[in-house]
Formats: C-alpha cells, structure tokens, sequence
C-alpha cells in the first residue's frame, strides 16, 4: 500500500490496477496504469484513495497517452463511489497524453475506475445465486491458469414436456468478459440471468421452454481478479483463440468450445465492451465466406428487433462490415458463425456515455447494463422462435 504525506493509494483489492508515481502534492498526485502480465495492452484502472476530506485533490494519469486505446479519453468521465454500491461519474481532461480529474470531496476515501469493476467476489455472488435455481445446472468446465474456475451454468426447463422436441430444441450461448477490463459486461449477464430466471416473468419462461440456455458469465477469471484489460494471466487475448484454443495458452476458451461442439449453436452472445464509441451496438458476422441475403436479413431483424425493445440499442453507429470471406475467423463470433452456421452476435457497450440517450452524471451505468441484459430474453426468445419456424418449415 503506497503512501506519501497524507494521501494514500490503495491497490490491494480484486481487479486493482494503478501504480504511484508521486502523491506528495494533492494538486497533482501522479499515477501510472499497468500493462497487463506479459503483455503490451494497458488502459483499465481501479484504485481508492484516502485521506481526502476537505482537500481539493487533483488526479493524473500519465501514461495515458500509451494506452492502447487513447482515443477513449476524448470526452471520458472517470467513474468513483464513496461505498462501492453507487456509482457516479465526473469529468476528466484528456491533454498532452495525460489524463488528470479533479475532486473535492467530505468523504475520506474514494474509489476511481475506468468502469464501474465487477469484481470476482460478485461474480461468485452471482453464480451462487443463479446455481441456487432448480432449473440451472452448474459446472466448472476447466480450471485457468491460476487455478480459478470456468464457471458454467445449463438453464433448463422446470417443466418435464418443454415446448419443443428434447432433440430439436434451439441452443442458446451467451458468454462474457473475454476481455476482463471490459466489467460491463458482466454486469449485463447479471441483469440477463436475473429476468431469466424469474419464475413470473413469462417470456423467461417461455424461452427456457423453448430452448437450451448455456451461459459463461466470465470468461476470463485470472484477468478479471488480476486488473487486465483484455487478456489473461498469460497474457493471451482470448478473443484472438477461437481457431486454435490450446489448453496451454487458452484453457479458457478450448474448453467452452469443446462444450460448444458437443451442443451446437443457433444463437450466440459475446458481450464486451467498447472505449472509444458511445453506443451500445452490434458487430456481426457478416464477413463470413459462406454469408448468405438470409442470414443477413435474420441479423438486421435481431438489430431492429433490440432497438425497439430497449432504445439504449442502436444500429446506425458501429465497426464497418467486412465483405464476405475476410472474416477474422480468430475472433469468436466469426468462429462459430462458420463451424455452426450460428446466428453470432459481438454486443459492443461504451465505458463512456451513449450519445444517443446521454445521463452525463452517470454516463452508461451498472443500471444500464441491466436492464439491456434483461432485454436480451426478449430478443433471444423473438429470435429463436423464428429459427424454429423456419428449420421445420
């Protein structure tokens, strides 16, 4: 635990990532965010300071500039809380590649991170809870590198005659985190599992019914409780494995792709997270070789479909469209786009506002990301109804 005069620097907790320059002036005390192990990627932090009641204390970050992603700094609000419940955002100033914030505050500690953190105490919270459903199955699939869990949960139907034929029934994927700096997305699965497993919600209902729901909360342990950004302990980017995941390099992604081998897939959801775009979009799978006016018409009614459940989804702004055949096959979603013809969905959120529907003192929230989680039943249920129709057509 750094310390210099009165003001301390804190990183000793789950997913903490900042190193101390210089906190001997209040009106600049000076940090620096580290790579992530045995890589060059770096742009998360976490860290709380203390000894802050009745200091107008100014924070900068002076490596900023060599992160990876420096055009996210461009109207970024840094997140902080004073109880790690609620989070708030102000503003910062991006400028000769340092990134400096300023607060004056009663509290004497406060907590600052690039989003608001989902930390691996929350997220045995939420696997906890969700395993607690009769009608969840939970499984460690595979153990990282570090020896923490893959967790993996197959929700069911309660009911003993589901809606559909037990070999007929639509496979549902949803994974997260792959990129551990991206905590948003976690908080989306939360928010998705929540709705899901409610008993009174009928279209929670109806979707489990209708078909088999596989879920991977985090994918990516070792980088979450580490402060990584985008890969694991390692240092491998997980979403750079899907073609040849090794249990060497990749524990992580070669055992939820043998998993998925052995279930197939109609639908799948890789949720992340975005640093430079203020919007919550969509990035498809359009540069696959075997695309085809069908499988894109199913795409862009998914997007039009999400859009109008939930405004906070958009589907003007977003990465461009390959063509056909230049698709990343490297890259989940194009993966299982050509090993399982699978509807595959990337959902990108910003770790800054959404232009579209901005809340400046919270920017995209914890909230937020719920409740487009919850949406998602929705949309899956929509989406895979109609696949249904059409395969038995």
């Amino acid at each position: 635990m750094p310390q210099q005069d009165s003001i301390t620097i804190n990183t000793q907790h789950d997913s903490a990532n900042i190193e101390l320059v210089d906190a001997s002036n209040p009106a600049g005390i000076r940090l620096n965010i580290r790579k992530d192990a045995n890589s060059d990627f770096l742009q998360w932090f976490n860290f709380s300071a203390s000894g802050l009641r009745g200091k107008n204390i100014t924070f900068i970050i002076e490596n900023a500039g060599a992160t990876t992603y420096p055009d996210g700094w461009v109207d970024y609000h840094v997140v902080f809380s004073s109880d790690r419940q609620t989070w708030q955002r102000t503003a910062t100033e991006y400028k000769n590649g340092e990134l400096r914030w300023s607060v004056d505050t009663d509290c004497d500690q406060l907590w600052f991170a690039y989003f608001a953190p989902y930390s691996m105490e929350q997220h045995a919270d939420l696997i906890a809870a969700a395993a607690s459903s009769l009608c969840v199955r939970h499984e460690v699939l595979a153990q990282t590198h570090q020896g923490r869990p893959m967790d993996y949960l197959h929700v069911q139907p309660l009911s003993e005659e589901p809606s559909t034929d037990k070999n007929n029934r639509p496979q549902l994927w949803v994974i997260a985190r792959q990129h551990p700096g991206e905590s948003m997305a976690e908080w989306f699965m939360e928010g998705m599992l929540d709705r899901l497993l409610d008993e009174d919600d009928a279209t929670s209902c109806a979707l489990r019914e209708l078909a088999d729901i596989h879920v991977v909360p985090n994918m990516n342990p070792d980088g979450s409780y580490l402060g990584h950004l985008r890969t694991n302990a390692l240092g491998v980017n997980l979403n750079r494995e899907w073609a040849e995941p090794s249990m060497e390099r990749s524990p992580e992604v070669f055992s939820v792709l043998e998993r998925m081998r052995s279930t197939g897939i109609d639908l799948a959801l890789d949720v992340h997270g975005d640093e430079a775009l203020p919007y919550n979009f969509i990035a498809g799978t359009e540069g696959v070789k075997d695309w085809t006016p069908e499988r894109n018409a199913e795409l862009v009614n998914l997007k039009h479909t999400w859009g109008s459940i939930n405004p906070d989804f958009q589907d003007k702004h977003g990465y461009p469209i390959n063509k056909p055949g230049n698709a990343n096959l490297t890259i989940c979603s194009n993966q299982l786009a050509h090993q399982f013809g699978a509807l595959a969905l990337t959902l990108e959120m910003p770790f800054k506002d959404t232009a579209n529907r901005p809340r400046p003192d919270v920017g995209w929230s914890p909230e937020r990301c719920l409740r487009l989680g919850a949406s998602f039943v929705d949309v899956a249920y929509l989406a895979l109804t109609k696949r249904l129709l059409k395969r038995d057509r």
